[in-house]
């Protein structure tokens, strides 16, 4: 599928997959969705702590890398798994902006290493932090007790509906460790749902600029 780069309204740069009308962020700015979704409302949970992250849907490396750079402010070891089925060109990740766009010229290297580095394989970024990237569709997850935070960023319920239903979310539940914490962007009621239906704790939460909810999800 086709894909082009545009600037969200925050100045950062996302991609458009053209024949969905679908962008891999918000388009109220993908740097502020990442920020609210997965660092307030989950990474900052475990501050001062060791955390072993999931993200599904790897995509731009934006998660990852602001999950990076925030470790970098509190010393935290972080264990980054991130699955992707369909990983971006080169050429798309060279018309990124983050690194201006977060004021992080100092860290480059480690941003284009992210996306450099070879799949399947533990690489590490730095001294803290570890990536492990996975190229493997997200219903072939079979990790078990593994994971302190899921980041789910998966494509909209709009456009892959299956992404969002019962069997993955029982891959996620599995995966999480007890008192796991899940975060996404979504808060659809279907969604909310199945997440219930295998053992989630939701919640809803403010959502990022132009979305008015999101949801947490525990593991108890």
């Amino acid at each position: 599928m086709k894909r082009k780069i545009i600037q969200t309204d925050d100045g950062s740069s996302s991609l458009l997959m053209e024949e969905w009308g679908e962008t891999y962020h918000s388009r109220h700015g993908a740097i502020q969705e990442a920020k609210h979704v997965f660092i307030q409302n989950g990474l900052s949970l475990f501050k001062e702590q060791s955390v072993a992250v999931l993200e599904i849907g790897f995509g731009t490396g934006l998660n990852a890398f602001i999950t990076f750079l925030e470790a970098q402010k509190f010393n935290q070891i972080v264990d980054y798994v991130g699955v992707e089925a369909y990983p971006i060109l080169p050429e798309e990740v060279e018309k990124l902006n983050y690194v201006p766009q977060l004021d992080a010229s100092q860290f480059n290297t480690e941003f284009q290493l992210m996306h450099s580095c070879e799949w399947g394989v533990k690489t590490a970024i730095s001294d803290a932090f570890t990536l492990t990237k996975r190229k493997q569709y997200f219903n072939e997850i079979i990790d078990k007790n593994c994971f302190d935070l899921i980041y789910f960023d998966a494509f909209g319920f709009q456009y892959q509906p299956e992404l969002w239903s019962v069997e993955i979310f029982e891959k996620m539940y599995q995966a999480l460790k007890t008192n796991g914490v899940l975060v996404t962007y979504a808060c659809r009621g279907s969604v909310k749902r199945a997440m219930t239906e295998v053992g989630f704790v939701t919640e809803k939460l403010q959502g990022p600029p132009g979305k008015r909810e999101m949801l947490r999800a525990v593991k108890k």
